[in-house]
């Protein structure tokens, strides 16, 4: 039983994953998870807050033994209580504070979403760039097996003595060359694997074939999830600077306390009847002055309002600019492959030429050898530019507020 199991669960972990799986798995990994968690204890704060302005009811008891009995100190005395309060005004700083939270939380949730957003535009770089990885190893294996190829055919006619020594050596070193240069390839996609794993908690297998959402010109523009973060965290600053001036009012406090009396005196003389009592009552605390202490605490708190708010104006005018850069790279992108395709079309004919006319002893291999780098360093280009366009699809969508993970297919 266990055989079958083991049977049945391997095709599971051996199975490629898409870059819509990827995202997917990298969106849930421990890092969202630590900033949720941190987001679900803000929300608890603020729950907390938010029960500490509700009535409080209170109970006590104690029981006292005295050595030297008066009237109004029995020899043996019990007492419990319940008291209730509550704080009617504040100078206005509960608002302030609910206020302060909601925006506080508000911001947290944008900042999970931006830390989703700037992984998954990480797992799309690293998944385009495998792939392009992936054709430039294709691209190398073929270049080696053509040199192969044609180190046999000249070892044979070093052996009939119709070429020199020096012409096979030319075609090794440029073998081993690129043998090198294939270890080189397979050292980059064997990062890419590793940073995948470590961003996702899991091991990886790539499937090529999917794509980006193209942004259609008139889709209107979102926002960035991390400046939305920033411009609620403005809201937070400056709820938190309002709540510093309700020093300056006054705070009123209601109360309500009953106590039931248990005395037992030693001299009846002391007794008396009551048994229970019932106080309510309301007071009022005004601080009027403080060496302007209220004073310093808002301008600190409305200062780091001011300080954030800077910051928050270049960042969204950084943003613009990174949209805009970000629409022109793809524009660029689009040529390239324009020009990629071009150059391979050229570079095959080129090569097709120069080997026949290589292989029947009119050139000599140094051209041979760079019409064949130039063909696969060409093939090579155009599919590393293809997957440099789904890279700048990502960046248009990121920096245009869209989730990432939506606009995949």
């Amino acid at each position: 039983m266990k055989k079958l199991y083991f049977i049945f669960l391997v095709p599971l972990f051996l199975s490629a994953q898409n870059l819509e799986e990827l995202v997917n798995l990298s969106i849930q990994n421990k890092q969202v998870d630590s900033s949720q968690k941190s987001l679900d204890s803000i929300k608890d704060e603020y729950e907390s807050i938010k029960s500490g302005y509700m009535p409080s009811l209170d109970v006590g008891a104690n029981h006292s033994i005295t050595d030297k009995e008066t009237s109004s100190v029995p020899k043996n005395s019990s007492k419990t209580y319940a008291s209730i309060s509550y704080e009617l005004y504040d100078g206005g700083k509960k608002s302030d504070v609910y206020d302060s939270y909601e925006s506080k939380i508000k911001s947290n949730q944008e900042s999970v979403l931006a830390l989703k957003n700037d992984i998954a535009l990480n797992v799309i770089t690293y998944y385009y760039n495998y792939l392009s990885y992936i054709s430039q190893k294709e691209a190398k294996l073929k270049e080696i097996e053509q040199l192969d190829s044609e180190l046999s055919r000249l070892s044979r006619f070093l052996d009939a003595g119709t070429t020199t020594e020096d012409e096979v050596q030319k075609i090794i070193s440029r073998l081993e060359s690129s043998k090198v240069s294939l270890q080189e390839i397979e050292l980059q996609i064997i990062t890419v694997l590793h940073n995948l794993e470590y961003i996702t908690g899991q091991k990886v297998s790539i499937d090529a074939g999917s794509h980006i959402n193209e942004l259609v010109n008139d889709t209107p523009t979102d926002s960035r999830f991390d400046l939305k973060s920033l411009e609620y965290d403005l809201d937070t600053k400056l709820a938190n600077s309002r709540s510093e001036k309700s020093a300056y009012l006054p705070t009123i406090t209601l109360d309500n306390t009953f106590t039931y009396y248990d005395s037992d005196y030693n001299n009846d003389a002391f007794s008396n009847s009551l048994d229970h009592q019932n106080i309510a009552s309301a007071s009022l605390k005004w601080n009027i002055f403080s060496f302007g202490e209220t004073k310093y605490k808002y301008e600190s708190k409305y200062k780091e309002y001011l300080s954030s708010k800077l910051n928050y104006e270049y960042e969204k005018n950084k943003a613009n600019i990174d949209l805009e850069l970000a629409i022109k790279a793809y524009e660029i992108s689009k040529l390239k492959i324009k020009s990629s395709e071009a150059n391979l079309k050229a570079a095959t004919t080129a090569y097709d030429v120069i080997k026949s006319k290589y292989q029947n002893g009119l050139i000599d291999n140094v051209s041979f050898l760079e019409s064949l780098s130039e063909k696969f360093t060409a093939l090579s280009q155009l599919r590393t530019s293809q997957n440099d366009l789904e890279i700048k699809k990502a960046n248009i969508l990121y920096y245009s507020g869209k989730k990432l993970e939506e606009n995949i297919k």
